[in-house]
């Protein structure tokens, strides 16, 4: 009888009050559990957490998706290091990055932007990412490397409390912003 009533107590507990504690909190969140979306003229662009492909050179590209950037089937490749396919789509990455960045040489090339992340999703870069495109970006955009420079600099999250976590920049919020330096 008290593995029942442990059993029962355990129900209600995580499948009800459990559940409703969580969507109270989603409800106070931005998005309000839907996630929170980053508009441009009141038209929704994107979403905060979730990347995006971007493939013009006159702007900032983010890590490449194994899933298509289709937040509904996050995941990753799942092909190990040494598997034929998996190297295939890292030189075949290499090459395009090459041809659009004609300034880097190939050693330069972080590596996370010529492999997918684990849930396909990332809409972070580093800052060495990002500091490796900007010559292609600036030349896109006519501008100089320093005036992009700048807008990266202003992107860059540092980490929680100066420890917890690494320098990041969401790709999708720097490009809108250079949209807006760039577009007047």
């Amino acid at each position: 009888m008290p593995a029942l009533r442990l059993t029962l107590l355990c129900v209600l507990f995580f499948c009800g009050l459990y559940s409703l504690l969580i969507l109270g909190i989603a409800q106070v969140s931005p998005g309000k559990g839907e996630g929170e979306t980053i508009s441009v003229n009141g038209k929704v662009v994107g979403y905060a957490l979730e990347g995006q492909n971007f493939s013009n050179d006159q702007y900032f590209w983010s890590r490449p998706s194994a899933v298509g950037y289709n937040a509904a089937g996050s995941g990753g490749s799942n092909k190990g290091t040494t598997n034929p396919d998996y190297l295939k789509d890292v030189t075949s990455r290499i090459d395009s990055f090459l041809v659009h960045n004609k300034t880097v040489n190939k050693k330069d090339i972080p590596s996370e932007l010529v492999t997918a992340s684990g849930s396909g999703l990332d809409p972070d870069i580093s800052r060495k990412a990002a500091y490796v495109q900007i010559p292609r970006v600036a030349k896109a955009r006519g501008m100089s490397e320093d005036a992009v420079q700048t807008i990266v600099e202003k992107h860059i999250d540092h980490p929680l409390l100066g420890v917890m976590g690494t320098e990041k920049i969401n790709v999708l919020s720097l490009n809108i912003d250079l949209d807006r330096a760039t577009i007047k």
